[in-house]
């Protein structure tokens, strides 16, 4: 199960040590002002500040310290001059994410200013020469200008940090995939540069221990489990109670089989199931619940987007695996929907989430219990991840609003309009264009910074339409 963790971040402060001799007060004043920009950026990131680099082995050694802690990344800041050269050999050997804060004690030059004030708030031309070595060192870190007492500056690095951090934990993720649709392209990429990419390890497993750890189950678990879908939905009288404690069995088998082996969501294709002989329904239930719950998920085997759903728990929250159903020219906007399962943690609010009764002829099973509800109206966030080739990836990000419609009783699933701010039209031509997918990720907010500076981090293609 994935929760969002709180970053760890380096902080390297950059001056020089002649200042101890010449003016031993300004060294002091600005190891004062690190120290308070930590205590800013505390209650979003964990941030070790272990104290300025005066020189070049302070640099070095301070960038290893921070790497052999695994630290998330590092944030650098010139408190005083300090020059560029001195990092080259520190950032050889680092493998974290950087960022440049251009930051300085006093946001504006004030009728006082005198040579103290010049010299303590001169941070622009020590991190020019700073960020120019970089660039010639091939480094491309994530850069903020910004006054550092100001919320702007507090967000964009809490943006980057949890993207740090993303990038971190998922060179430690696993994801399990039981079967994939055959023939569907736009799911399929080269799971060895998958690993090589994102650090994440996609491993082909069978179902069998999942039906045993359904045969394994007491009537008391099962029974927990129905008290505990009767607290966050509301059940369908048509819902028969065997389906229901079948449904709910499964769900626990499938998260007792992630949490044994180790691994943080799963995706499953759905035809496995009747052809193996022994279930009685496809697991609808199980991959809503375990996706709201905290576990990636997707269908059909698909990869791509339940890494997106692993990502969006770790650097966001509440993921909602989804797709495109249909297009409404009337609302400017796509019908998103899928055969029934998906995130609802988004529900409407006012309208809740009703487990029903679901017929459903695909997968030649009995009709799994389905989650139906609508989607929180309001600022939302579309992703696609593209597999082009190899270990090349990009990530097509759409900002819109999902509408506030009503229901659509027939359509036995979840479901829900989703306006992007470029309209419909548009939209699709970029999105076809940059061969986005069918199955997507949605939202609630609008995130498309902290994914782009995520495909920074990643060397990604960033393309939002």
């Amino acid at each position: 199960m994935i929760t969002k963790q709180k970053p760890r971040i380096g902080f390297l402060g950059l001056m020089q040590g002649l200042y101890d001799e010449s003016q031993p007060e300004l060294p002091k004043m600005q190891e004062a002002f690190a120290r308070e920009v930590v205590e800013q950026l505390k209650d979003v990131a964990d941030i070790d500040f272990p104290g300025p680099a005066k020189e070049r082995e302070d640099i070095e050694r301070y960038v290893k310290y921070f790497n052999d802690k695994e630290y998330d990344g590092i944030m650098i800041v010139n408190l005083l001059y300090s020059p560029g050269n001195r990092l080259i050999q520190a950032m050889k050997n680092n493998n974290l994410p950087i960022l440049l804060a251009n930051i300085q004690p006093l946001p504006d030059v004030t009728s006082n200013w005198d040579w103290i004030l010049c010299t303590t708030n001169q941070g622009i031309h020590g991190i020019q020469d700073t960020s120019n070595v970089l660039m010639r060192c091939g480094i491309k870190p994530a850069i903020i200008t910004d006054d550092w007492k100001a919320e702007s500056f507090k967000a964009y690095f809490e943006d980057w940090a949890l993207a740090a951090n993303t990038h971190n934990r998922l060179k430690k993720t696993k994801v399990a995939i039981f079967g994939r649709m055959h023939n569907m392209g736009d799911i399929l990429g080269d799971d060895a540069a998958l690993c090589r990419k994102f650090g994440v390890e996609a491993n082909h497993v069978t179902i069998g221990p999942v039906y045993y750890n359904m045969e394994g189950l007491s009537d008391k678990e099962v029974d927990a489990q129905i008290e505990e879908d009767k607290k966050n939905f509301k059940i369908d009288p048509n819902l028969p109670e065997e389906s229901h404690r079948y449904a709910a069995r499964m769900q626990l088998a499938f998260e007792k089989f992630l949490n044994d082996n180790g691994y943080e969501g799963f995706s499953q294709f759905f035809n496995i199931y009747k052809e193996d002989g022994r279930f009685k329904q496809i697991p609808i239930l199980a991959g809503s619940s375990l996706l709201a719950k905290g576990y990636g998920y997707s269908a059909e085997g698909d990869t791509n987007v339940l890494l997106m759903t692993v990502i969006g728990h770790m650097m966001i929250g509440d993921p909602h695996f989804t797709e495109m159903y249909s297009l409404d020219f009337g609302k400017d906007s796509a019908m998103l929907s899928h055969m029934g399962e998906g995130n609802w943690k988004v529900a409407r609010k006012d309208r809740g989430v009703t487990l029903i009764d679901r017929p459903l002829d695909i997968g030649g099973l009995g009709n799994p219990p389905t989650p139906k509800f609508n989607v929180e109206p309001g600022t939302a966030t579309l992703v696609s991840l593209v597999a082009v080739e190899g270990e090349k990836y990009q990530l097509i990000v759409s900002k819109g609003t999902i509408l506030d419609t009503e229901d659509l009783p027939d359509v036995p699933m979840n479901h829900a309009f989703f306006r992007p701010d470029s309209g419909i039209k548009k939209a699709m031509d970029e999105w076809l264009a940059n061969g986005g997918t069918h199955h997507e990720v949605l939202f609630l907010g609008d995130f498309r910074r902290r994914f782009e500076l995520l495909c920074k981090i990643l060397d990604i293609k960033y393309i939002e339409v």
